[in-house]
């Protein structure tokens, strides 16, 4: 039994290059996913406050994960609001005249 080579992709991050395992059906959302990061680390070391790769790589972390859970909480809202109104829809239904 042989052990196939794992794909990988080199991707570039605040000018470093990175190889990352992925799978070839997977390159074109890991290479979106690192320009994202790497616009996010570009805009924390534009502000000079935050030195070295690893410190800006947390920091970018940490500001995508907030907007993701902001996002998360907005889709939830939705969804309750969707819900509820589902809900006053079918009562609206059933308690109308003639049913």
């Amino acid at each position: 039994m042989t052990d196939a080579p794992r794909q990988t992709k080199e991707i570039t991050l605040l000018g470093g290059s990175y190889v990352v395992a992925c799978p070839p059906q997977e390159e074109a959302k890991l290479e979106r996913a690192a320009r994202y990061l790497d616009r996010a680390m570009h805009g924390i070391h534009a502000q000079g406050k935050v030195l070295g790769a690893e410190k800006i790589a947390i920091m970018a972390a940490l500001n995508i994960t907030h907007e993701l859970l902001e996002a998360l909480d907005t889709q939830r809202d939705g969804e309750e609001t969707l819900s509820q109104l589902s809900t006053r829809l079918e009562k609206a239904l059933i308690d109308m005249p003639g049913r």
